[in-house]
């Protein structure tokens, strides 16, 4: 038994071939799988967020008081309601509507980051080309269901343009898409390959420092909204419905308010409607009843200017993220500027999406000023992340003039006598030689020693000879 169980379990192969181990996996997907995985990924966030959506409204108009719930009523509602979380400016019976929550749009991009991500892990997708059929397909898809809902809400009370529902969710979609499949499918590598080494550092540090001016921006919106909590508390109604309308609202907008925040702090504010909040300047104006905007100020503050210590500090965090990536003072200075171009297109791009119209009436429009938000975000990380950079990097110390010729004047002596030591035996060698032979056939060798023997008397015996001398006279 045993040696028959020895001749199935042996194996055949010749030495050398056998392999390393036979759980390996298979890293080819077949076309059907594949075509499933990247369907999965494009349907699966569409029902996703529109269900949510759909919920989040029906449980907000079943909420609400002095309303009649209809679940054809909230279905139909959740298509404009995908649009406006896509960023896609609805109409609301011929006024616009163009300030959209952001914390929706962080979801709904979340949720098709995490899709794509699996759906290249899936397929098997390692390298910057396999992430082209999983994004294509991620975006083709968004922008042909924003398509489809703009021309199924033509005519309703609240409709949008079909060809801002086609553009804006498919772009938005596809950066989303990007961004989940970039480690999966080695977009960050293949960056770093391309670009300059200063240049990624450089990038790298314009994240940090966007971040933290978004952290500062949250700093300060908390702790407005925390000292007038009294006026929070008075804006919300004492029915439930209406409050709870009010929270998932405020809620909604709230990385919009961190965004007019952060505009604050660095300088340039924001404004609503007639009302403008600036560093150095404020004009009255009227506010929504909404708990969001109680940490609006009523008043300018002299004060106000101490809150540019923020962004400073900011720039000089910057600085000090960059100061130890290069020796070159002016590489250093290279990466600032880059990360100070990044800090202030981030900045473009939240000032843009965080504003729009508010309808025709008193609060209309919602803006940043993002042309003077960009420029002075550049100059808080420019000007102090590059001092820092400059000052608290390597710099090469300057050699004192002179010194490397005293060295070489030094060490040349030194160079030379080893030399003529080494040279002496091997003169010697051919005169050890020469001894063997008869004087009388090379006479020319005596003549040679006779000269360092007297040498060597005279320099022994100098004393000598003086002392010597009246003695021979006597």
């Amino acid at each position: 038994m045993v040696r028959f169980m020895k001749l199935l379990t042996r194996d055949e192969r010749p030495p050398g071939e056998e392999p390393v181990s036979d759980l390996v996996p298979e890293l080819e997907v077949s076309r059907a799988k594949r075509v499933r995985v990247l369907l999965a990924a494009a349907c699966a966030p569409l029902l996703f967020s529109f269900t949510a959506i759909a919920a989040v409204l029906a449980v907000v108009s079943f909420a609400a008081d002095r309303s009649r719930f209809s679940a054809t009523g909230a279905l139909l509602a959740a298509g404009p309601g995908w649009l406006a979380s896509w960023q896609v400016e609805l109409d609301l019976g011929g006024h616009p509507l163009g300030v959209l929550p952001l914390l929706p749009t962080l979801v709904v991009g979340w949720i098709v980051a995490r899709a794509a991500a699996r759906a290249a892990r899936r397929s098997g997708g390692r390298t910057p080309a396999d992430a082209i059929p999983v994004v294509t397909v991620i975006a083709g898809a968004h922008a042909l269901f924003g398509v489809l809902v703009a021309l199924l809400a033509g005519g309703s009370p609240v409709d949008a343009n079909p060809l801002t529902a086609f553009c804006v969710p498919g772009l938005l979609a596809g950066l989303a898409a990007i961004a989940g499949v970039a480690k999966a499918c080695g977009l960050p590598v293949a960056v770093r390959d391309r670009f300059d080494p200063v240049a990624v550092q450089g990038l790298r540090a314009g994240a940090l420092g966007l971040a933290a001016l978004i952290a500062c921006g949250a700093v300060v919106f908390t702790a407005a909204t925390a000292l007038s909590w009294s006026t929070v508390d008075s804006l919300f109604e004492p029915g439930f419905g209406a409050s709870f309308g009010l929270f998932v609202l405020s809620v909604a907008y709230l990385p919009n308010a961190v965004v007019a925040a952060l505009s604050f702090t660095t300088g340039p504010g924001f404004s609503v409607g007639s009302l403008t909040v600036g560093m150095f300047g404020y004009q009255e104006g009227k506010l929504p009843g909404v708990p969001l905007l109680a940490g609006v100020p009523s008043h300018h503050a002299v004060w106000w200017p101490a809150l540019l210590l923020l962004p400073a500090l900011v720039g000089a965090l910057v600085g000090w993220r960059i100061r130890a990536i290069d020796e070159d003072p002016m590489l250093r200075m290279r990466a600032v500027a880059v990360a100070g171009a990044f800090v202030a297109f981030g900045c473009v791009i939240l000032g843009t999406l965080s504003g729009g119209r508010l309808g025709d009436g008193p609060f209309d429009p919602v803006s940043v000023p993002v042309g003077v938000a960009s420029v002075i975000a550049f100059c808080w990380i420019v000007v102090p992340g590059g001092f820092v950079a400059f000052f608290a990097g390597a710099h090469d110390a300057p050699e004192p003039p002179g010194e490397p010729e005293v060295e070489e004047d030094l060490v040349e002596p030194e160079e030379d006598e080893p030399a003529e030591e080494e040279t002496e035996p091997e003169a010697e060698e051919p005169a050890e030689d020469v001894d063997e032979t008869p004087a009388e056939d090379e006479p020319d060798a005596e003549p040679e020693d006779e000269p360092e023997q007297d040498v060597a008397v005279t320099d022994s015996t100098e004393g000598s000879g003086d002392e010597s001398a009246p003695g021979d006279d006597r």
